[in-house]
């Protein structure tokens, strides 16, 4: 049977993820079928999810928290995150999952980023910027720093998210961490130190971090300026920016005339990509054969990705 899945977002006319899920799918076996639905109202974006004619949807700007209230049931990386990316159908309800966070770590351990001990500053307060947050902790990071344009409003955003990160720990049995060297849930958030700032407020922390996450919209447009002035890192930093496809950011341009290494969202789009087959395909009970590295290269070939 053929299913329909999309991307749901606006504007998301260069996404990659059509290339990079039908090649994928393909190579599974999977008669599915992956498209663009681009909807510049939220009303159209909200009639769209309450309708049935999809297996599954993914979500970018603006919609990840439309997504998470339109969702029947949410995994905790959703919850964490006050947003989704992924909304799954099964037994006629919506699932909703984030696995932005996921993406991230994915990658840059993939480039030899150890997170272990490691001090981790994420720009943003939205579902995204949570969501890596979330997913530093799990990976080891001893402090994640929010950092944002207005200093009490992000006080509130991280105080909120570790007020659901205590209850959604504390709530079940703690599992098993996912892989051999991150945490469990419950210990990410009993030994990770979350912290908040402004750019005005931040500048020495964010100078003396061994990674800077840009997890807001700023890159996305030709002419967008950095987060912060970039003047204040150091050689020795990772800068990562989650925007990909509209050439150098001009963080990731001015972080690496600081003797940074720098590197874009394409490599946690595929990260991110990876997960959401996975999930799927769980879901569907279909059978999915690919190892994560061989999907991995399988779909950032597609997407044109160096990585």
């Amino acid at each position: 049977m053929t299913e329909r899945l999309y991307l749901l977002g606006h504007p998301v006319a260069h996404s990659k993820s059509p290339a990079m899920y039908n090649a994928a799918y393909e190579r599974i076996g999977l008669p599915w079928r992956y498209d663009l639905a681009d909807f510049a109202a939220a009303d159209e974006a909200r009639a769209f999810l309450e309708g049935e004619g999809f297996l599954s949807v993914n979500i970018t700007t603006p919609y990840k928290p439309l997504a998470f209230e339109s969702a029947d049931a949410t995994a905790a990386s959703a919850k964490l995150a006050q947003g989704a990316n992924l909304l799954v159908r099964k037994s006629g309800k919506l699932i909703g999952f984030n696995t932005d966070g996921q993406g991230c770590v994915a990658y840059l351990e993939r480039t030899g980023l150890v997170f272990a001990g490691k001090r981790v500053a994420v720009c943003g307060t939205g579902p995204t910027a949570l969501s890596i947050m979330h997913a530093c902790s799990v990976a080891g990071a001893d402090v994640c720093l929010l950092v944002g344009r207005d200093k009490e409003r992000t006080r509130g955003v991280l105080e909120s998210f570790v007020e659901r990160f205590g209850l959604l720990a504390n709530a079940t049995i703690d599992l098993p961490a996912a892989h051999p060297h991150h945490r469990s849930f419950r210990t990410a958030y009993e030994r990770t130190t979350f912290k908040f700032g402004s750019y005005a407020t931040s500048e020495k922390a964010l100078a003396s971090v061994g990674l800077v996450v840009n997890a807001t919209p700023l890159g996305m447009h030709a002419g967008d300026s950095a987060p912060f002035d970039t003047a204040i890192l150091r050689p020795g930093q990772t800068v990562f920016d989650a925007v990909y496809g509209h050439g150098e950011t001009a963080l990731l341009r001015g972080a690496r005339e600081a003797g940074c290494t720098v590197l874009d969202g394409s490599g946690m789009l595929v990260g991110q990509a990876v997960a959401t087959v996975n999930i799927l395909c769980d879901l569907a009970e279909a059978e999915q054969p690919l190892a994560d590295d061989e999907l991995f290269a399988l779909m950032a070939e597609a997407a044109a990705f160096d990585l």
